[in-house]
C-alpha cells in the first residue's frame, strides 16, 4: 500500500474531490489547509529573500491510502484535476505504508483500507 500526499491550490480542490470520488474503490481521503513555500524563494536574492519569508502560498493537502495498484490511477486523477499549467500548481508524493490498523475493530493489513 501506498500513501498520496497532495498539495494542491485551494481552488482546484472540488475538482480533485469529484475526479476521486468517481473512481471504482476510492477509500476516501483527508483536507486540510496548509501553508507554505517551494521553490520560487531559492531563485530570489538573499535580501529578497529575507522579505519574502512570511510571504506562504496557500494550498490544501490532500492525503490518502490506496492499494499499490491504484496509485497510477489517483495520481492521474489528482494531477489532471489540479493541473493549470501554472507555476504553483503543486506536488504530489507517493510513500510506502508498512503498516495499517483500524482502531475501533484492530483489523490489521490491506483489508482495512
Amino acid at each position: 500500500m501506498k500513501m498520496i500526499l497532495a498539495f494542491v491550490q485551494p481552488f482546484k480542490l472540488e475538482a480533485v474531490t469529484r475526479n476521486l470520488e468517481n473512481m471504482r474503490h476510492f477509500p476516501g481521503m483527508t483536507v486540510g489547509s496548509v501553508r507554505g513555500f517551494g521553490r520560487e524563494h531559492s531563485d530570489l536574492s538573499p535580501e529578497a529573500n529575507d522579505e519574502m519569508v512570511e510571504d506562504f502560498s496557500d494550498k490544501v493537502q490532500i492525503q490518502t491510502v490506496v492499494h499499490d495498484d491504484q496509485v497510477n490511477f489517483v495520481v492521474d486523477a489528482i494531477a489532471e484535476a489540479a493541473h493549470t499549467g501554472r507555476y504553483g500548481d503543486g506536488m504530489i508524493f507517493v510513500v510506502p505504508v508498512e503498516r495499517t490498523i483500524r482502531i475501533a475493530t484492530r483489523h490489521e493489513g490491506d483489508r482495512v483500507v
